[in-house]
């Protein structure tokens, strides 16, 4: 079993840097602007140099595709020679004849061949042909350009340097694979750049379809970001990914790769979330979850803000849903079903877990067989309404209940079992409550909720005062489907937007200063229940004792 996600960091054109347990592996690393001084004035990098050559002290392999100055990089390599006396340069002849011109100990330096070398007990490195735009070998049968094929602990990385589309490769790829995971050039051949004596690379369907060929799970595209006349747009691979629609994640700038078989799936529905988004995934990305390999799944409804960015960066697997397809069970249903892991983690894109515990909690009763469907607590950020904090405190008390009475649930922070989703699936005509909703039909048939206090999220709601009352609205026009026999007429709301004021106000002067809150306590009270008020208009009457329960104040 695979276990923590892999470091990467992008430098630039084909260059990035991977660092896998004791070996750090750089690929054609491009540090400097030699193309612009020595080749093309006009060829000026569109992206800073993300660390100074001489600065790299920590390269263990440097891998070389072919001779080209932005992938063997005169300004570039011997200083990096310098800083890292440990490193090792891999390469096709006419790259190890370079390196040795520029004064680097021809010890240091490996051939690219055609077979595996052994970089580490965990870790090698076979070349693959590259056709630049043929493949060509010379008289003694060495490839002129490659690309490398990296084998860590039976998983294989793909980096194919320059190249175009040919049989040639697509069969050794899978005749040694299956690749998990293919950093593919995507600055395509064209007449305009064939002018300028730019060789170009596949259009980005062709590497698309060449990555369905191949069998990867997931493409990182390069050789885009560095030129303006040889570079392409991130808006233009997210859509033809969606378009296409073809079986692999598309990760553009990740920050890491996982190679793992997924166990957990993360499910996080996004709009314009790009204010917690990074910080959501980081946090997953740093859970320590005893061995569970874990995926994460953005299904998106139209994001402006750079929501879909931040994702790519994470290499998440990212579904797209129209705003007039959205409903809450719809989106989650989507994701789901795309999903591989065995336990279903749903998340709200404005919610950050409280420490690295989170997702371990949040599982346990499901892989202990103590439920079948849990959800976590939830806490207001530092700009939460001193009302909501007290709304999430109600519910989500510090005391865990497993198995809890009921089939209260909330899909904010939740997980259940993938078996059970696939049995019951979500409402996709619901207004909203579809975890209380399924989590119903579960507990009719005998299932197990239950309620994890230490798996706690932050959650930051930015509402305004509209927002809060489309919120409790929806939601109360959805547990007419629920419970419909609850009904809240004017009289109970007066009573509810009374009581609950002066409760939070008398909280909030004991916990200093309280006066500060009161305007937002009465707004917020106020759009809650006429919110409720609006939804429930035609509602049977309720029992006294639900009425309360789900409505009563504190």
């Amino acid at each position: 079993m695979m276990g923590k996600p892999i470091p990467v960091q992008m430098l630039g054109q084909s260059g990035c840097s991977i660092t896998f347990p004791g070996v750090k592996v750089y690929i054609d690393p491009y540090l400097s602007n030699s193309v612009q001084l020595l080749d093309a004035p006009d060829l000026e990098r569109l992206i800073p140099i993300s660390i100074s050559p001489e600065k790299v002290n920590d390269a263990d392999i440097v891998l070389i595709t072919h001779a080209h100055i932005d992938h063997c990089d005169p300004h570039t390599l011997p200083q990096l020679a310098q800083a890292s006396p440990q490193a090792r340069f891999v390469g096709p002849k006419s790259v190890l004849q370079k390196l040795i011109e520029w004064g680097i100990n021809p010890a240091r330096i490996l051939l690219a061949r055609e077979d595996w070398i052994q970089l580490s007990p965990d870790l090698s490195v076979r070349a693959i042909p590259a056709a630049h735009p043929e493949i060509e070998r010379d008289e003694m049968g060495n490839l002129t350009c490659v690309g490398y094929l990296l084998n860590y602990s039976g998983r294989l990385i793909y980096h194919a340097g320059d190249t175009f589309v040919r049989k040639e490769i697509i069969d050794v790829l899978v005749k040694q694979g299956p690749v998990h995971t293919a950093f593919l050039p995507v600055n395509e051949h064209n007449f305009f750049r064939e002018q300028r004596g730019i060789i170009g690379n596949m259009t980005m369907r062709e590497a698309f379809q060449f990555a369905q060929e191949i069998g990867a799970q997931q493409v990182v595209p390069v050789h885009w970001d560095m030129f303006a006349h040889n570079g392409a747009y991130t808006d233009e691979m997210t859509l033809i990914h969606k378009l296409v629609k073809p079986d692999f994640t598309l990760l553009v700038r990740p920050t890491h790769i996982s190679l793992s078989d997924v166990q957990i799936s993360v499910v996080v529905r996004t709009l314009n979330e790009a204010l917690h988004l990074e910080s959501l995934l980081e946090g997953i990305a740093g859970q320590q979850s005893q061995g569970l390999n874990t995926e994460v799944v953005v299904v998106d409804s139209g994001s402006t803000d750079g929501t879909i960015e931040i994702a790519h960066r994470h290499g998440c697997r990212i579904l797209h849903i129209t705003r007039e397809e959205f409903s809450f069970g719809r989106s989650l249903n989507m994701g789901c079903a795309a999903s591989v892991g065995d336990i279903l983690v749903i998340i709200s894109g404005h919610c950050v877990p409280k420490d690295e515990q989170w997702l371990k909690y949040l599982c346990q009763p499901l892989l202990d067989g103590q439920a079948e469907y849990t959800y976590g607590r939830q806490v207001g950020g530092p700009n939460s309404h001193f009302s909501e904090k007290r709304i999430f405190s109600k519910y989500f008390p510090d005391q865990s209940n497993i198995p809890q009475d009921g089939f209260f649930c909330n899909n904010a922070n939740a997980a259940l079992l993938r078996s059970a989703w696939e049995h019951y699936r979500f409402d996709e005509e619901l207004t909203g409550l579809e975890d209380m909703e399924l989590a119903q039909r579960m507990v009719r048939n005998g299932s197990q909720i239950a309620y994890i206090a230490e798996a706690t999220v932050l959650h930051h709601h930015n509402e305004n005062w509209s927002q809060i009352r489309r919120r409790f609205e929806r939601e109360a026009i959805a547990l007419q489907k629920i419970m419909p026999h609850v009904q809240v007429n004017l009289f109970d709301t007066l009573r509810y937007i009374t009581t609950s004021i002066w409760n939070d106000w008398v909280c909030a002067v004991l916990q200093k200063p309280g006066l500060s809150h009161f305007g937002a306590i009465v707004r917020y009270r106020f759009n809650q229940y006429l919110g409720s008020l609006n939804g429930h208009q035609q509602h049977r009457a309720l029992s006294h004792i639900e009425k309360e329960k789900y409505f009563y104040p504190h």
